[in-house]
């Protein structure tokens, strides 16, 4: 049988819904409205039906997932006992571990298979460093507060909000679904003026009270404070771990013997002050932060591994669909980046890793997606910048991003510090390159710009020689009115210059050694975010006579790997539970003793709920010398709830096996003989 065409649906319900209208508005008899309400109403209960039974809403029990958060301590709220505050939250020990054991896969994932070279940077940055970064005038969201109370509000997830609550409406065609939709991505990317005009379209009001807004207004995120005690060095928390790594790049370079390209990265902590945090771990004040500054040559962004990856198709969400059908693409990463999709290959290469990454810690493949920036959302110096993101009972929400940032920050850098950035590749062979020579009247330069005519010598060599169309110009325009202006230059000074001052003759020059500052290529991953993603991701409910919640971690990244559970507290068991504790430790796998009273099925649910993958059960049989099963333990895995039996001596050495993932249950299932348990 055929599906219902739900876009049809729709439109038979607008059309009814019309009608009805019209009858009302040309006063026809009751009976005539009635009937047609009640067919109305019938074409809506027809399609929100169709609606659940071809696009079902998903079924994630928020209200348990939270009371599991708390009750078992993954996540408190920061000075809970004083009411908390806003935008800050505390690890409790299961995600501590979490924490530990991600990010340890991160740096083995990132740094030891690419050799990065690894910092720590300070969390305190000096006002200088975030002024030449852009930092201090444009790190800012738009901000508008309730026009009575005052209360602020983050513009843009107002309005995104907004078109959440408008999309809920089923009766809504695919082109007035797929505007709100487009409204919604593009929403961090509207002025002050747009955002105002949407507002007033779409209704949208102060949420705590529904009173009018202000006009949306700049709000700087970074916490200031005063370095040293006579208050006189301004200064931030870092917004970002990546201003500490550019910092670094020449000793980084020197470090690395000059070879090139190469990549360095950092964990650390990030600071913002955001407008109105809300949705928990997913907007917050203090964060956890991993990022990757790879440097590249910017005239050759191509990869040495990217074969490696070129095969694999992610879930791209380019503009032109975000802008179009909505949909996803469906190419081989080599197709996105010979089609241009994707910019270049070292940024398809990261993406790719990335995307490996992040199955491998536990992010559902199904609820991720890499969605491309809109030209409106990018810098305008950046090449290309695709951000990760996974779909939360939130909705689709950015957990990292992927950005090819050019040269700016470094040419930023040492433009206002006036230290050389660059690095040079060597030919082999001279290349041969056509440039503008330069030939300079030092006399009448000398008196027009006296002191600074070094600036400006320094500056029309360089066109001539880097940027020979840009010089042409230059000189059609010095031919045509006599004069011309250059600059803001590296002293923020324009000048005007005349064909008297300088003539360029077509030359081509051998070049032995190629100087340049390098691009750099920067993935930048949002820590709490792809834990709290992890989270959501592994929770789910298993049903049965009672609902028993389970965190499906995956074993790499479980903060426990293994619950040692004797069948019950009787001290005859004492010896063998410490022998395996020993026998654990051993591979610095943590594990967890439960020699409660409780019944074994009851412990095997605690440790469900805070995602222990095993559990290892020391019973009678294990301590019966007479029988053949002397020494042998039972291995409980989770999710499948299928147990083995396997030699005590074996217990440590598979187990770590699997959470370095050498091996799986599968392969474990065929090696070891399977028992039957009754969970009781």
């Amino acid at each position: 049988m055929e599906p219902i065409d739900i876009d049809a649906l729709r439109a038979s319900v607008v059309k009814q819904g019309g009608i009805v209208r019209q009858l009302k508005k040309d006063g026809a008899p009751q009976e005539e409205v009635t009937a047609a309400v009640k067919v109305l109403q019938e074409l809506k209960a027809k399609l929100e039906a169709e609606v659940k039974k071809q696009e079902p809403e998903d079924d994630f029990d928020k209200t348990t997932f939270d009371d599991v958060l708390l009750r078992k301590m993954f996540v408190i709220p920061s000075f809970e006992i004083y009411g908390g505050v806003a935008g800050l939250y505390d690890f409790g020990p299961i995600t501590c571990a979490l924490k530990s054991n991600f990010i340890n896969m991160w740096k083995q994932h990132f740094i030891l298979e690419e050799d990065m070279l690894e910092l720590e940077c300070t969390n305190l940055t000096p006002y200088c460093a975030l002024k030449t970064s852009g930092h201090v005038d444009k790190f800012t969201d738009l901000m508008v507060k309730d026009s009575k109370t005052g209360e602020c509000y983050r513009a843009d997830k107002l309005l995104e909000a907004k078109m959440d609550q408008l999309m809920k409406d089923v009766t809504l065609t695919k082109e007035q679904r797929l505007e709100l939709e487009h409204i919604r991505l593009q929403a961090d990317s509207y002025t002050a003026d747009q955002l105002d005009e949407l507002f007033a379209k779409y209704g949208v009001t102060a949420l705590a009270t529904g009173n009018p807004l202000t006009h949306p207004f700049p709000f700087n995120l970074m916490f200031s404070t005063q370095i040293g005690p006579e208050g006189t060095l301004q200064g931030f928390l870092r917004p970002e771990t990546a201003q500490g790594m550019f910092m670094n790049y020449r000793r980084l370079l020197d470090y690395n013997g000059r070879k090139f390209p190469f990549a360095a990265a950092q964990v650390g902590t990030g600071f913002r002050n955001e407008i109105s945090p809300r949705a928990g771990l997913l907007r917050v004040r203090e964060f956890p932060m991993a990022e990757i500054e790879h440097f590249c040559n910017p005239n050759d962004k191509r990869h040495p591994k990217f074969a490696k990856v070129s095969h694999l198709v992610l879930p791209l969400f380019s503009r032109e669909h975000q802008q179009g059908d909505g949909k996803l693409l469906n190419i081989t990463l080599k197709e996105a980046v010979e089609q241009g999709i994707i910019n270049n290959e070292t940024l398809a290469y990261f993406m790719a890793r990335t995307y490996l990454f992040l199955l491998r810690v536990g992010i559902a493949p199904e609820k991720l997606r890499f969605r491309q920036h809109l030209l409106t959302e990018m810098a305008h110096y950046a090449s290309d910048c695709w951000d990760g993101e996974v779909k939360l009972s939130y909705g689709w929400t950015e957990c990292l991003g992927i950005a090819d940032r050019a040269c700016f920050d470094l040419r930023k850098h040492s433009e206002a510090t006036k230290v050389e950035m660059t690095a040079s590749v060597k030919h082999e062979v001279p290349i041969s390159k056509n440039i503008l020579a330069a030939t300079f009247n030092n006399r009448v330069i000398g008196v027009a710009f006296k002191k600074e005519q070094a600036v400006v010598k320094d500056y029309l060599k360089k066109l001539g020689e880097e940027d020979p169309e840009a010089c042409q110009k230059l000189i059609d325009s010095m031919t045509a009115n006599g004069s011309a202006e250059v600059g803001p230059l590296d002293n923020g000074k324009t000048y005007t210059v005349t064909p008297d001052m300088v003539s360029y003759k077509p030359t081509v020059m051998k070049i032995h050694e190629e100087k340049f500052i390098p691009s750099v290529v920067e993935p930048s991953f949002g820590v709490g975010r792809i834990m709290y993603a992890i989270l959501e991701h592994s929770f789910y409910v298993r049903e049965g006579e009672e609902k028993r919640t389970v965190m499906a971690f995956k074993p790499a990244v479980a903060a426990v790997k293994a619950a040692i559970m004797p069948i019950n507290n009787s001290e005859q068991f004492n010896g063998l539970v410490e022998e395996l504790g020993d026998k654990l430790r051993y591979y610095a796998l943590a594990f967890r003793t439960d020699a409660s009273s409780a019944s074994i099925g009851r412990r095997y649910a605690r440790a469900d709920e805070v995602g222990i993958p095993f559990a290892v059960t020391v019973d009678f049989e294990t301590l019966n010398k007479d029988s053949e099963l002397f020494r042998t333990v039972t291995l409980r895995e989770r999710d499948s709830m299928k147990q083995i039996r396997l030699p005590v001596e074996d217990v440590a050495s598979v187990l770590n096996e699997v959470v370095k993932e050498r091996t799986n249950w599968d392969a474990l299932l065929a090696k070891y003989p399977q028992v039957t348990v009754a969970e009781e």
